[in-house]
């Protein structure tokens, strides 16, 4: 657990393996502890992280592994469920993962006795992305290589299904009203769905192929942010349906867009996971040139931290956590 120089990283953790993905829980979940879930090759672990930059008496980072669940396959995404609490009497984990062989796995363990795990199928290429509703977490919402948007009840029944253009590549829940889906697609396009009418409500367009990632920023829901090609693209959706803002950022194509969960001005992109050490970078609106550059071996899977300006990208058994200022 040391500061780690080299690398750039604030902190690092050492993991049994590779890490593909890695999500901070974005919500409240009753514990003073930030709890976190990374998967590898064929397991998913769960554990809990405080900072010094939170905790006065912390040096550095404080991190416990709460518990590893067997996984079998390659974890390829990883959502949070707002029904997640620890301060609750048993304690409840509920998350649901994506997978190299297409399923959705919905996890729940009050970490003892109770670990059960439902597979969730229906798509037929590789699934980008997953999240809860934010509100209930009562349905899931997923996109895929094979041209589709579902969303899932909790008993894996499918409740609504969008056919796309092209491989979706992210999927977003408006954080206050829910019937409101954000879905980006591989060809450049970003179009908002209204649930209760089952239909597209809106659309943005990036311009630029391919359109690897987009998020929606929960401080502020006007703004848009993506990476496409090799550049990052930020809409205001109340003035235009092309981006208000780019910049040509990552050589080797950029992979993921992030926005901090803190600051409507604040974000972070990666550029592709390859044999070479990849790039991660923070971005503020305020500053032409990024704020923070760092370089990761082989890194994938990108998120921030619910209330600090400090993020969290997987590496070769490790994570390896930022710090910025705001």
């Amino acid at each position: 657990m040391k500061q780690d120089a080299s690398r750039n990283a604030a902190y690092t953790v050492d993991c049994e393996d590779y890490v593909h993905v890695v999500e901070f829980n974005p919500f409240e979940n009753g514990d003073s502890g930030n709890l976190i879930a990374y998967g590898g090759n064929n397991y998913v672990v769960i554990g809990t992280c405080t900072f010094q930059e939170e905790e006065a008496d912390v040096e550095g980072i404080q991190y416990k592994t709460l518990r590893t669940f067997h996984h079998g396959v390659r974890v390829d995404g990883i959502a949070w469920s707002p029904e997640t609490r620890l301060d609750s009497l048993p304690p409840v984990i509920k998350f649901c993962t994506s997978a190299a062989d297409m399923k959705i796995r919905l996890f729940t363990s009050d970490l003892q006795d109770k670990n059960e795990y439902k597979v969730l199928e229906g798509h037929t290429d590789f699934i980008n992305g997953l999240v809860f509703d934010p509100k209930e977490g009562q349905e899931i919402a997923s996109v895929s290589d094979d041209h589709t948007c579902r969303i899932w009840n909790l008993e894996g029944v499918q409740t609504a299904h969008f056919v796309l253009h092209s491989p979706g590549m992210s999927v977003c829940w408006h954080p206050e009203e829910t019937f409101k889906l954000m879905v980006a697609e591989k060809n450049g396009t970003i179009r908002f769905y209204d649930l209760l009418a089952q239909q597209a409500i809106l659309s943005l367009e990036s311009e630029q192929v391919p359109l690897m990632s987009a998020h929606w920023c929960l401080k502020n829901t006007f703004k848009v942010g993506a990476v496409a090609g090799n550049d990052w693209l930020i809409w205001d959706i109340t003035r235009s349906s092309y981006p208000q803002n780019k910049r040509p950022v990552h050589m080797d194509r950029a992979c993921l867009f992030r926005w901090s969960t803190i600051s409507e001005n604040l974000f972070a992109t990666t550029g592709y996971p390859g044999k070479m050490a990849s790039q991660f970078q923070i971005h503020h609106l305020g500053h032409p040139q990024p704020i923070l550059m760092g370089s990761v071996a082989v890194g994938s899977g990108l998120s921030w931290h619910r209330t600090l300006p400090l993020c969290v990208i997987g590496g070769d058994h490790k994570l390896l956590f930022w710090v910025t200022e705001v």
